[in-house]
């Protein structure tokens, strides 16, 4: 339970003052067309699909080049004819070649790059833009073969006066193909596409000749209207696809029927349309998407690439740019294959488990009411009786197997469906929900089904109303210690619950089981644990086995409620300490007297709950911060959907911490504000006392009995609070910092009297400064003695630098200059040197030395200093972030808090047996005195 490891900083600690995966995707190329849609790479693969007229069309290669031969490759058909206003001829429509557009980005085909030369060489391009100027026919630019379509734009457009910043980003290059009217002479377009910012225009329009009869040309169009073309056609392109759905939809009615084995083995080509038969239109254009050509890499913060990422936001995305994570058309047209969704109007069986799930269906239909499962035979029956549905091919299924029947459609439609039934064949093996199945049993929507040892099946009924499955459990509330360890239904006999009951009672594990409802009694009882003797950090303890326990069997919501409950009883608790301490200080002084003060021993006596609590909060707090960032990290992974709940549990969490953290800072202040208070009464002996008496013993200065009398009492308070931190397990950065803020007061004290009575009651002396030296250093090698030596001399320097300028020699320091004293005397500033050095008595009728005068530019800066010490100057409280004590995964090892561990567990087993019926309080033989 307890250890030394240290932690990670926490974010929730701090000062308190006292006193109070986006994919980055290849270039999408869009295709837009006049007409219709263009065929998609799929369709061009496979012409059983497609419709009548695109099957007609041919597509016609380009010769390769003797030197890249390798990159023709066929991948898709760009263009197509359209359905009005283009030529009647299918291959008019399709562009001569189909190479790949990666090639067109560098490298560059080798007969265009060798020699280098040749690459360089500018060409004249002609640019329409009648989007920009209807009077203007074209614009002739410059180009190269590395001019991109970008760079090309940009040209244009300042060839057309388009002199607005960033004019290239609102427009886009387009190729266009398109014929000249036979009747006027006009061109008409027909085809466009737009070309992306890293296409070589020149390269583009060399390896990409259209058909005889058709000519091309470029076009810079806006680029909202070429994106609002794209868009409007995509919304068009279901309606020709649905005549081909619904001849699918057929064709997948029934998994079994009259086939035979081997002829549905052979016939696997069927599964690619049972799995696209309800793809929807969304995932169609998705694929198509998936499918476009892309064409380089575009320069980083391009519009062309803003606008991807955009695509890739709205889940029309291309495929990833890295090639390991490209999606090929095989892999394609596989993941395709799991689009499926289930029938609307039949009922069906959702395949969970099977034998060979390689060559099965996923989902088999109900096309009659009568459904049967059963193996598949060699020899093909007659007998229509013998015909089966849906055939499982295991060695445990037999030839008829199990027979599922729907339930018949209500008169009345207002009225619920009936279930359907099940019954098994005679020595078949099957399972409902779990259980072994004899006889004829009704089946429910959600029930599972089990044949032999392979299958696992789902039934659904679409038609029926949506309830919870028979064999999905109830909302769980923790069972507490009845349902836990002694649930008779468990099928435990009565002596192994009564054993595991006392072995929970009796285990030193960090576990505590309640309900609940019990929680509020539970957590006042741990209140109550702090008077317990012997228990230090035993609240914090139970607390955190109660944070554990919710956080692992409630509901989450339930934890931070929990916690601000707790942190709640905490603060109650405390500050009735609080109230019980001053009023019984006050009526202590009122019946002992003003002037008597109160003994170390009696406050140490009041602050010790203030300490445990002050203790039992440091510890706690750190368990509750590990559980907020557990919450925080739940909010990361969860994401924006459950941001509001999240973020409500967080804020009650954070109020939650900082309750805490406003106990820490009221214990540590009413303690410190008590000893200080005590310390304020003993401190003046140390500068009054003479040590050289004959009943101080120097020799034994580790016992505070043999220190001289004027500073046993500082002493006997340091060491009263010294055990009292010790006895209540304060965190040791506390204990530090509490003994640092009483090193600050000593010191302040200690110096203001000495500053304030110096000069009127002899203390600026050598003699009197040689004593003062004597009962510091005591007290200093007392302190190095108990560990807290180099916090004392961090806090006790002004007075120890007081009184070694006071031990120096008065020949010696009647020689000293003021620049001297100044850098040997750092600590002290310029106004209590001079308080020091003026009021230092020298001797009758002799005065300072003109040495000890102050510079004229520090006469200015003295005047306005005070030579006493601020007492709101002390140091301010900072909660540790390691070295915490408790370890709640760790077996509790402390005697006494385990026996508070097991008195809790009795006193949570009594409310728990007072809740249940008075007949069944007998019932588990569980006796708690055991």
């Amino acid at each position: 339970m307890f250890s030394d490891e240290r932690k990670d900083g926490s974010p929730r600690f701090g000062k308190l003052h006292f006193p109070v995966g986006l994919w980055i995707n290849s270039p999408k190329k869009h295709f837009a067309k006049l007409g219709r849609r263009w065929p998609s790479v799929g369709s061009v693969k496979s012409t059983s699909s497609d419709t009548a007229s695109r099957g007609s069309e041919s597509v016609e290669m380009r010769p390769a080049t003797k030197n890249k031969a390798s990159r023709h490759k066929r991948l898709s058909t760009l263009f197509q004819r359209g359905g009005t206003g283009g030529p009647t001829s299918g291959t008019a429509g399709r562009w001569a070649s189909e190479k790949k557009l990666a090639d067109l980005i560098d490298p560059l085909p080798e007969d265009r790059v060798e020699p280098p030369s040749q690459g360089e060489v500018p060409g004249i391009l002609k640019i329409y833009g009648g989007d920009i100027s209807s009077g203007a026919n074209y614009k002739s630019v410059l180009a190269t073969v590395r001019s991109t379509a970008r760079q090309l734009v940009r040209e244009a457009l300042e060839r057309y006066g388009v002199a607005q910043a960033n004019a290239e980003d609102a427009y886009v290059l387009c190729d266009v193909v398109g014929s000249v009217h036979s009747t006027d002479g006009t061109w008409q377009a027909q085809h466009l596409r737009a070309v992306g910012d890293s296409e070589r225009p020149l390269v583009l329009q060399d390896v990409w000749k259209p058909k005889t009869g058709c000519t091309r040309r470029f076009e810079i169009r806006r680029r909202c209207d070429v994106e609002r073309m794209i868009e409007g056609e995509d919304d068009d392109a279901g309606g020709n696809s649905q005549n081909r759905r619904q001849q699918s939809r057929r064709s997948r009615a029934a998994s079994g029927g009259h086939a035979a084995p081997k002829e549905r083995a052979d016939n696997l080509s069927l599964r690619r349309s049972i799995s696209e038969m309800n793809l929807s239109i969304k995932r169609r254009k998705d694929r198509k998407g998936v499918l476009s050509m892309a064409v380089g890499e575009p320069a980083e913060g391009s519009p062309s690439e803003e606008s991807r990422l955009k695509v890739a936001a709205d889940g029309t995305s291309a495929p990833p740019a890295s090639e390991e994570e490209a999606v090929d058309v095989a892999s394609l047209e596989q993941l395709t294959q799991c689009l499926i969704q289930p029938p609307t109007e039949h009922p069906y069986f959702l395949q969970l488990l099977g034998y060979n799930e390689k060559q099965e269906f996923v989902i088999h239909v109900m096309t009659r009411r009568r459904h049967i499962f059963g193996r598949p035979e060699r020899r093909q029956a007659s007998d229509q009786s013998n015909y089966v549905d849906t055939f499982l091919s295991a060695p445990d299924i037999l030839p008829r197997h199990c027979c599922v029947v729907s339930s018949v459609p209500p008169a009345d439609p207002s009225q619920p469906r009936g279930s359907a039934m099940v019954r098994p064949f005679r020595g078949a093996s099957i399972t409902h929900n779990g259980a072994p199945l004899h006889r004829q049993v009704e089946l429910a929507p959600g029930d599972l089904l089990g044949m032999g040892q392979h299958f696992l099946f789902m039934y659904k009924d679409p038609r029926a109303a949506a309830v919870p499955p028979a064999w999905l459990p109830k909302a769980w509330v923790s069972p507490g210690l009845v349902g836990a360890l002694a649930c008779q239904a468990c099928g435990r006999s009565l002596q192994e619950r009564q054993e595991a009951f006392r072995a929970y009672l009796k285990s030193r594990e960090p576990q505590l089981r309640y309900r609940p409802q019990e929680q509020e009694a539970l957590l006042a009882e741990i209140v109550r644990l702090q008077e317990t003797p012997g228990c230090k950090l035993g609240p914090a303890f139970l607390f955190g086995l109660c944070l554990e326990h919710a956080a692992r069997e409630l509901e989450p919501g339930h934890l931070p409620r929990l916690i601000a409950r707790i942190a709640q009883l905490v603060k109650e608790a405390v500050w009735e300490k609080i109230k019980e301490i001053g009023d019984r200080q006050s009526e202590t002084q009122q019946d002992k007297g003003e002037s008597r003060n109160l003994s170390v021993e009696e406050v140490a006596a009041d602050l010790r709950p203030l300490m445990l609590w002050m203790a039992n909060s440091m510890e706690l707090l750190n368990l509750v911060q590990k559980r907020v960032l557990d919450i925080e990290k739940d909010l990361d992974l969860e994401g924006v959907s459950h941001s509001a709940l999240l973020s409500s549990d967080l804020e009650t969490c954070d109020e939650a911490m900082a309750v805490l953290d406003e106990v820490i800072m009221s214990t540590f202040q009413q303690s410190v504000y008590y000893l200080t208070k005590t310390l304020y009464s003993a401190l003046p002996a140390l500068i009054d006392s003479n040590p050289f008496t004959a009943t101080a013993d120097l020799s034994h200065v580790p016992e505070i009995s043999s220190m001289p009398e004027g500073i046993r009492g500082t002493l006997a308070i340091y060491q009263a609070t010294l055990e009292l931190t010790r006895d209540c397990d304060l965190h040791p950065d506390l204990v530090s910092q509490t003994f640092g803020y009483l090193f600050f007061f000593s010191n302040a004290s200690l110096f203001n009297t000495l500053m304030e009575r110096g000069g009127s009651q002899g203390l600026f002396l050598w003699a009197k400064a040689v004593q003062i030296r004597t009962n510091l250093d005591l007290v200093l090698d007392w302190l190095q003695g108990v560990g807290l030596g180099d916090i004392a001399a961090e806090f006790f320097r002004k007075l120890s630098t007081t009184a070694n300028l006071l031990c120096v020699p008065k020949t010696g320091l009647l020689q000293a200059t003021w620049s001297r004293l100044r850098d040997d005397y750092p600590a002290l500033t310029p106004a209590q040197l001079q308080h020091v050095l003026r009021n230092y008595q020298l001797g009758p009728g002799r005065v300072p030395p003109d040495s000890w005068q102050t510079p004229e530019q520090e006469r200015e800066e003295i005047a306005h200093s005070d030579i006493f010490e601020s007492f709101t100057d002390h140091p301010p409280l900072i909660l540790p972030c390691d070295g915490f004590r408790l370890r709640l995964s760790e077996p509790v090892s402390d005697d006494v808090l385990h026996r508070q561990l097991i008195r809790l567990r009795r006193f949570l087993w009594e409310l728990e047996r007072e809740s249940l019926p008075a007949n069944q309080r007998a019932a588990y033989g569980l006796d708690p005195s055991q």
